[in-house]
């Protein structure tokens, strides 16, 4: 490939990629840690049940495809129950991992503030793990290519792993530069939804209805096999106009019933400094 380069919007575009999947959580969580006080360590909380979670599902699939081979055939054949069990599969395990976790994690600091603490940690590191290392190995890529350096760089790899790349390679060099960009809006739409689907398992939790809990789920569900579904279908500039739209409505009406509330108040109705305080006492 001596002759050809990655374009310079192709790589703007991955750069951005890299941007909104690492770069935003990071900057979102201390940003809003310095506004409100929140803390960090629930958005670490929500990482872990992220991962945890999606382990879960995997597991949970692999046994059910061995022990019922039927099952896996279904769903490789059909790619709407593949949507739909993937989307369900996912509203399930992630919003009940992220209930147990706010319900017995952050029991003393179940907040407003923590739950979007929260959130930015579960849409972050699914953010980081989806797309963020992923782009990132495009642009090193991208930039050996740019610089003539792929076939040297080639020469020493064995011949599967060759072949990869120079897939991969092809792959950087053909894609139109704005399907680059999507990636990156869809990691935008997702971290926002995982904002607002932890303050309706906060809810669910502070006000005891589990209509909150349900909704998270139902709009998981939704937002993860209409995804799919609609991959399968439409242009995907389409797709991330659909997801951006569907967050934006999200948001605005998370942001609304955040405005409500008074600071920093938690599920039993103290504020995080008093619940701090009467543990601190009780200690001693």
């Amino acid at each position: 490939m001596p002759n050809e380069t990655v374009s310079g919007a192709a790589v703007a575009g991955m750069v951005f990629t890299v941007c909104a999947s690492i770069i935003l959580p990071v900057a979102a969580a201390l940003f809003f840690k310095k506004k409100t006080q929140g803390r960090i360590s629930c958005v670490f909380i929500g990482a872990c049940v992220f991962v945890l979670a999606v382990l879960v599902q995997v597991l949970i699939g692999k046994t059910l495809g061995i022990a019922i081979p039927a099952f896996g055939e279904t769903l490789r054949k059909n790619y709407w129950l593949l949507a739909l069990y993937g989307g369900m599969s996912a509203g399930l395990f992630e919003e009940a991992g992220r209930f147990l976790a706010m319900k017995f994690l952050m029991k003393k600091a179940l907040s407003k503030e923590n739950a979007v603490m929260y959130g930015i940690g579960h849409g972050g590191i699914e953010a980081v793990l989806a797309v963020g290392v992923t782009y990132i190995v495009n642009l090193v890529i991208a930039g050996m290519i740019n610089l003539g350096k792929m076939d040297a760089f080639l020469s020493g790899l064995n011949e599967p792993l060759k072949n990869q790349i120079s897939a991969l390679s092809s792959a950087l060099l053909t894609t139109p530069a704005g399907l680059f960009y999507t990636a990156g809006i869809e990691r935008i739409a997702a971290l926002t939804f995982h904002i607002c689907l932890s303050y309706l398992v906060y809810r669910a939790i502070r006000d005891k209805k589990a209509a909150y809990f349900l909704a998270a789920v139902a709009l998981h569900f939704l937002f993860d096999a209409g995804s799919l579904i609609l991959a399968k279908n439409v242009p995907v500039y389409a797709v991330e106009a659909v997801l951006t739209a569907a967050a934006v409505c999200m948001a605005a009406f998370t942001y609304r019933e955040y405005k409500r509330e008074s600071p920093q108040l938690s599920h039993s109705g103290q504020t995080e400094a008093e619940t701090e305080d009467l543990a601190g006492s009780e200690v001693q």
